[in-house]
């Protein structure tokens, strides 16, 4: 058997072998090109399908029915049809409400997506300030005394005059003799009439004070010096009580001198917009003189006169509102304010107000000390009891309780914090808008580049504004500094601080507060002064024991004043110290070069300039310049100095010399020499305030 398949292979094989194609020999470009288009067959990729956006809601953890609507763009029986398709087995209607857990099935089913909504971005507070009650019923009013501000220029007299009017020696109390607080003080006249004066300082730095005084009174006097005149500080309180609307009675102070001229003074106030009685107008003008008490009783019988005009009334009881005349603090009592009484009474145990502090009155006293249980409108009293310091200016009003000033204070501190972070908000969009406005602007300008090369010139760009970027605070800096700690009783700290303000010497100087405040000097104000290495300045301030022997071992200067003038002197002295030298060069004498020849001086030949001297005396010892057409060719010591053939130290007017210099310099006739000293003379700041 198996030889007959043999057989038959044999007779088949050859034509099934002729028919059989040869098989192809697969080359290197064959599998180059197979393996290219299996790259091509491997790199398709079919066209995906276009993604269907689904649509967003916007949504809220509780819901209703209609809001949710509203939300998808539906209508309500959309949703209530949704709702039927769910688990819930009670229902709705529209205003039905919805949890998380409903309102996400219904978008889901109904083919959206969930997006949740943003918070609002600020809360609106309830509104818990407290203001003033409107205007009280007339027949409810009763007749208050008034309140009078003497107001006018420094050292006019307007102590005196309150010394005068209260028999008392304020003036010789005062600081420098002059009046750097407003003072608050009840008068009572010899017609048994009550008045209450508010003494303001008349100092060119006291504006703010003159100007608070003037928006707290019923009557301004205006003193003036009748030998003096009208002067800058004058013209100032006039404008003040213009702008509060306070009528002026005019007293003409020191007319006991020879040389006063009250005429003169009355001239010199129509300029202003002041016309006495005696020119047609309005203003009572009173000669007086404080220091001798004549006059006094035509004033006050001119107030009284004016007030009764003026009707002045005014609600005795009811909730106290007032104002804060000056506040400082003491050392036993803690904070203290001047308040003055405008509406109601004033009680122990009231619960007070004023800007962003309250307090609750533990003891009330007048100008003199004396304890007061109550006090009515037109009285200025001081209010023991204060939780912080009020600031001088603000009002003071009456709460029920002391959770009620809480709440106002917490309000208007809430107020306070929406306001400086809506001015931040501001200040940093308009910085991105700014370095969005650059940035812009910059590819702009690279807009035509390719990618690299754009990164390339923005590198280099920024290698550049990197390296030429000034340090932002060396230690070690090349300009003075001084760094000052002002601390002040509150009702001046202002006017201080205007002071400051003022400061425009800066290229010599730069002038840094660091901190102000109001208080005692404490250790705290010492180690931030050291910080710094600056000065403590305190005014009508003081410093205990313990505070002192901090600032002596950490080597802190404490300037104390009672007098404003007195420290804006050592604080400029202070700026003036921090300035360097200044070479100051003045001429001694000079000579003309009369002939120029060598000197042997063992191996080499030194050249020597003969001269007369023209002008002065040359000194060896001083220095020397050279000059030729009024351009400096050299400037130096001499090495030598001759009169003929003697060395000598000086050579005086007319003589002649010879004269070798340290250095080489090509003397010609005709060349001046100059002799000359240089003297080290200290900088003085040339900051000068307003008024000093």
């Amino acid at each position: 058997m198996v030889s007959v398949l043999r057989g038959a292979w044999r007779v088949l094989a050859p034509p099934l072998l002729r028919a059989a194609p040869p098989p192809l020999r697969k080359t290197p470009a064959h599998f180059q090109q197979q393996r290219h288009t299996s790259k091509q067959v491997k790199g398709h990729r079919k066209e995906p399908k276009p993604k269907v956006e689904k649509q967003e809601v916007e949504i809220k953890q509780r819901m209703s029915v209609e809001e949710l609507a509203r939300a998808m763009d539906r209508d309500c029986d959309h949703v209530l049809e949704v709702l039927s398709n769910t688990s819930l087995d009670s229902v709705l209607g529209l205003d039905s409400v919805l949890d998380q857990s409903l309102i996400k099935e219904v978008v889901k089913l109904s083919g959206m997506k969930v997006r949740w909504a943003k918070l609002s971005e600020t809360r609106q507070r309830p509104h818990k300030d407290v203001t003033r009650r409107p205007p009280p019923d007339p027949a409810l009013l009763r007749p208050r005394p008034p309140v009078v501000t003497i107001m006018g220029h420094v050292d006019h007299g307007k102590t005196t005059l309150l010394d005068a009017l209260r028999a008392s020696q304020l003036a010789s109390a005062e600081a420098g003799g002059i009046t750097q607080h407003i003072g608050a003080f009840l008068v009572r006249l010899a017609s048994g009439e009550a008045m209450t004066v508010l003494d303001t300082p008349g100092h060119a730095a006291f504006s703010s004070l003159r100007a608070r005084g003037a928006s707290a009174t019923d009557i301004v006097i205006l003193v003036i010096a009748a030998d003096d005149g009208v002067m800058e500080q004058t013209v100032e309180s006039i404008r003040h009580a213009r702008n509060a609307g306070v009528p002026i009675i005019v007293a003409v102070n020191k007319c006991d001198k020879p040389q006063s001229d009250p005429d003169r003074v009355k001239r010199e106030l129509l300029s202003h917009d002041v016309v006495c009685e005696e020119f047609g107008g309005d203003v009572q003008a009173l000669h007086l003189s404080a220091l001798k008490g004549e006059g006094l009783v035509e004033l006050t019988e001119a107030v009284v006169a004016l007030a009764e005009v003026l009707e002045l009334k005014a609600e005795p009881d009811g909730a106290m509102e007032g104002t804060v005349i000056e506040s400082r603090i003491d050392k036993g009592k803690g904070p203290v304010s001047t308040a003055l009484v405008q509406r109601g009474a004033l009680r122990r145990g009231a619960v007070l107000v004023s800007g962003r502090t309250w307090a609750k009155v533990r003891f009330m006293f007048d100008e003199n000390g004396t304890v007061l249980n109550e006090a009515g409108p037109s009285r200025a009293v001081q209010v023991c009891g204060w939780r912080d310091l009020p600031s001088a200016g603000e009002d003071i009003l009456e709460v029920e309780s002391e959770q009620r000033a809480r709440e106002v204070v917490s309000y208007r501190q809430h107020l306070d914090e929406q306001q400086r972070l809506g001015e931040e908000q501001k200040t940093i969009a308009a910085n991105q808008e700014a370095h969005l406005r650059q940035y812009r602007l910059q590819r702009a300008e690279l807009a035509h580049l390719s990618w690299r090369q754009r990164k390339s010139a923005l590198y280099h760009k920024n290698k550049e504004v990197f390296a030429t970027r000034p340090p932002e605070r060396d230690t070690d800096q090349s300009s003075p500094r001084l760094s000052v700690v002002i601390k002040d009783v509150d009702g001046s700290v202002e006017t201080l601080l205007n002071v400051l303000d003022s400061y425009d010497a800066q290229d010599q100087c730069e002038l840094d507060l660091i901190h102000f405040g109001t208080g005692d000097v404490s250790e705290t104000d010492v180690n931030l002064a050291h910080t710094f290495s600056g000065s403590v300045y305190g005014f009508n301030v003081s410093v205990s024991r313990s505070v002192q022997q901090v600032a002596l071992k950490k080597n802190v200067p404490l300037k104390l004043h009672s007098v404003i003038y007195k420290l804006v002197e050592e604080l400029k002295q202070e700026l003036s110290e921090k300035l360097p030298s200044e070479t100051i060069q003045t001429v001694l004498g000079e000579a003309g070069v009369l002939a120029v020849f060598e000197v042997s001086v063992g191996k080499r030949k030194v050249p020597v300039a003969g001269c007369r001297v023209q002008r002065g005396v040359l000194d060896k010892r001083q220095r020397f310049r050279v000059l030729r057409e009024g351009q400096v060719l050299w400037e130096g010591s001499l090495s030598a100095l001759k009169h003929h053939k003697d060395d000598v130290s000086s050579v005086k007017l007319g003589m002649d010399c010879g004269l070798s210099v340290d250095g080489a310099v090509d003397f010609k006739p005709g060349d001046t020499v100059q002799c000359y000293e240089e003297v080290q003379t200290p900088q003085t700041c040339s900051w000068t305030p307003p008024g000093f």
